[in-house]
């Protein structure tokens, strides 16, 4: 009982903390504190929240592996459906405050703008992900449920495309999210190989 009132708590602290970025840029949204420019702050903002989430939840496996954190692996979903949150976000700002949503100015951006293409394609990728991310569709769907949700892999390349081509002046962001990308997925390609090499170990020994 207490095991699970202590897990019922790390949840909702989780659920509750990964509001406080919206919180803090909506507070000083109220206090007229986002600097010159208050819409392009409150774009960049979420864009880079959406994607400290999506990075912090391909980065549990890899840590579940090397530092056995596999307690963190319940808050994945959790994590992956903030990522989504916070992109929905981040295209909404953009459309509400920058081109305010006039459909002339938003199919130019789209068209004229590769970066936000490719950023509203990784955002487009993400929705049958969020929708799929519960049990019951994962028991629906099966074997296609993991083929399906390995498009994340796909999706973190666009969005560090999207994040490189948005750049303008230092490098040094894209490099270091480049960085830890290249680390999760060079871990995830490590551990399948480890995988296939035991299977034939075992088809070996078995025949």
């Amino acid at each position: 009982m207490q095991s699970k009132m202590l897990r019922l708590l790390q949840w909702w602290f989780m659920f509750l903390a990964a509001l406080l970025p919206l919180g803090w840029i909506s507070y000083n949204a109220w206090i007229f504190n986002l600097g010159a420019d208050p819409a392009k702050t409150i774009v960049d903002f979420l864009g880079q929240w959406a994607l400290h989430f999506l990075w912090i939840s391909l980065a549990l496996t890899p840590l579940k592996h090397l530092l056995g954190w596999s307690g963190l692996l319940r808050y994945r979903r959790m994590l992956g459906l903030y990522a989504l949150f916070y992109a929905c976000l981040h295209l909404l700002s953009f459309a509400t405050f920058i081109v305010g949503w006039r459909w002339d100015l938003l199919l130019q951006a789209f068209t004229e703008r590769p970066y936000i293409f490719v950023g509203a394609t990784a955002l487009l990728l993400m929705i049958p992900l969020g929708i799929t991310s519960t049990k019951g569709w994962q028991r629906r769907l099966k074997k296609r449920w993991g083929q399906l949700h390995s498009l994340v892999y796909l999706i973190s390349l666009l969005v560090m495309v999207h994040l490189i081509w948005l750049i303008r002046a230092s490098y040094f962001d894209a490099v270091l999210y480049g960085a830890i990308l290249a680390w999760m997925l060079g871990y995830r390609l490590y551990l399948k190989r480890r995988q296939l090499q035991r299977r034939r170990g075992t088809a070996a020994a078995g025949s």
